[in-house]
């Protein structure tokens, strides 16, 4: 099993159907989990797909309608019945502190973990020495080995997207590595100091490209969503119209499949997952069509409830 991949929890919109549970994504990443946008019902799909509350080490709300954030009470309180050791911090728009704080309470239950709330005021960094307001880790907890932004998009209410950024590293070369008689903890000392007994780290490594990923909901077409999709190796994007109803789509604060699509390409993103789909649709096969037709030719998902989607090996 990949240690980088999503896992799809629901993937419906406004209205949840036989077959599609309302919104809940979980991008697993090296020990790390982060939960996007916990609808209705996100509690019993982390059952199903097997996430455990231990699991999660960060919770990501990109704005407060009920289909992208009433399942946080529960999550909340599985968080504490199953005393994670572990601090959670909890990522959605300042603006919707009255909200984040109703559904943290609402109703009585024994508190007995850490969750941190940590409100988003604006397009930055979240996590790292950078960030704008970022808050250090816990004490005896190491800081994520990615970075994580934030950037506004546009909807009738504050909404916000995520791109989580790996840092750059670089793969060391066993052979130029043994040639130079560098082995076991000489190899930890070098990566640390960059030079050993007159071998610099370039001669025995190449550069090794981090990796990224992005989550883009409930937004029109604006500056943000390229900001964030931008050379991703995975996106996750709503796709909650077809292009026929481009106009709807306007004007409540959504992207169509086309509209979708064409971003992937024009950001260069390497796999896209479409999902958030309106119950009007029962051909979920026509987003796809439309995404491609927008010019998108990379690795292309239409998301179902439950599915698992590794993030792409590196280029």
């Amino acid at each position: 099993m990949s240690s980088r991949e999503l896992v799809v929890l629901g993937t419906a919109s406004q209205v949840p159907t036989r077959h599609r549970n309302h919104n809940g994504y979980v991008l697993l990443w090296d020990g790390h989990g982060i939960l996007f946008d916990p609808g209705e019902g996100t509690q019993r799909q982390m059952l199903r797909a097997g996430v455990s509350a231990h699991d999660l080490t960060r919770i990501c709300v990109t704005h407060f309608h009920g289909d992208h954030s009433l399942g946080l009470a529960g999550v909340v309180q599985r968080i504490n019945l199953d005393r994670v050791p572990h601090t959670v911090t909890a990522h959605y728009p300042a603006s919707g502190e009255h909200f984040f704080e109703r559904l943290r309470y609402a109703t009585a239950y024994r508190e007995t973990a850490r969750l941190r709330p940590q409100p988003v005021c604006g397009t930055g960094e979240l996590t790292g020495a950078g960030a704008s307001g970022g808050l250090p880790p816990a004490p005896g907890e190491a800081p994520p080995p990615f970075k994580l932004f934030a950037h506004r998009l546009s909807h009738p209410v504050d909404a916000y997207g995520y791109r989580l950024t790996e840092p750059d590293s670089r793969r060391m070369l066993p052979a130029r590595l043994e040639a130079r008689g560098i082995r076991g903890p000489d190899i930890s000392r070098l990566k640390r100091d960059g030079e050993l007994r007159g071998v610099r780290l370039e001669e025995v490594s190449e550069p090794r490209p981090g990796q990224s990923f992005a989550f883009v909901m409930d937004t029109r077409m604006c500056d943000g969503v390229l900001a964030l999709a931008r050379g991703c190796d995975l996106l996750v994007i709503e796709a909650t119209f077809l292009d026929e109803e481009a106009a709807l789509a306007e004007e409540y604060g959504h992207l169509t499949a086309g509209q979708a699509g064409r971003a992937a390409a024009e950001a260069g993103v390497r796999s896209l997952v479409l999902t958030h789909f309106s119950q009007r649709y029962a051909d979920a096969s026509l987003f796809a069509r439309q995404a491609r037709r927008a010019g998108f030719e990379g690795e292309l998902t239409v998301a179902e409830d439950l599915m698992r989607v590794p993030v792409p090996k590196r280029a």
